[in-house]
């Protein structure tokens, strides 16, 4: 009786290669969900960013809004439409006062009153005029606790008198100017005036700033 061996080869040594691709493909996946997280994050703070830049210029054109108001709207309590329309409003002969009325800069090297004007870290009765402090307008939760992004503060604007500038019979401001009123002197006949407002978004440092001319 003849009797036939199988010899079986012997076993292959493990190299670990399917172990090695997984883990690659891993690391890979790893990477993509890391960096769309990371792009997530950006859109969400660009979003955001574009929102409190839009509560911020809102802001400010409330604050034209309301200085034009203070300039020419109705009379009311507290207010000096009536001096603004008879032409009795007294501007300083530098810088800002109280209420927001300022001179305006007749030096054409130095910068505009305007830019010099501290909207921000204001001394209360001085410097630049809050919304509705000459019209008894309130502007709802600026500062508050409700619900929703509201701005940091109340919008701030300044008041100059630019009937005299060389160059606004057209409706432009332009960097050369002729001369202002002196101090406590009062205006009379058709006047121009420039509006500069800020406003603010949910923090300080976000700001919009918008200027207009307002003929009374």
């Amino acid at each position: 009786m003849t009797t036939t061996l199988h010899l079986c080869p012997p076993p292959q040594r493990q190299r670990g290669m399917s172990l090695i691709v997984v883990l690659l493909l891993l690391v890979i996946v790893s990477m993509l969900g890391a960096a769309s997280m990371q792009i997530a994050n950006m859109g969400e703070h660009g979003a955001r960013n574009d929102r409190d830049m839009q509560l911020a210029f809102q802001s400010a054109e409330a604050a034209i809004i309301d200085a034009e108001i203070d300039i020419g709207g109705e009379t009311v309590e507290g207010g000096r439409t009536k001096l603004f329309k008879a032409g009795k409003i007294s501007f300083p002969s530098s810088g800002c006062k109280a209420g927001g009325l300022c001179a305006l800069e007749t030096n054409e090297k130095k910068k505009p009153t305007w830019l010099n004007a501290e909207h921000v870290n204001f001394v209360n009765g001085t410097g630049t005029a809050s919304f509705g402090d000459f019209t008894n307008r309130d502007y709802q939760n600026a500062g508050g606790t409700s619900a929703g992004v509201q701005p940091v503060q109340k919008p701030r604007y300044i008041i100059e008198n630019v009937t005299d500038l060389s160059a606004v019979r057209s409706g432009m401001v332009t960097a050369v100017y002729s001369s202002a009123l002196p101090e406590d002197q009062t205006a009379t006949g058709e006047q121009l005036y420039r509006v500069t407002a800020m406003g603010f978004g949910p923090r300080s440092s976000t700001q919009s700033v918008l200027q207009t001319l307002y003929r009374n």
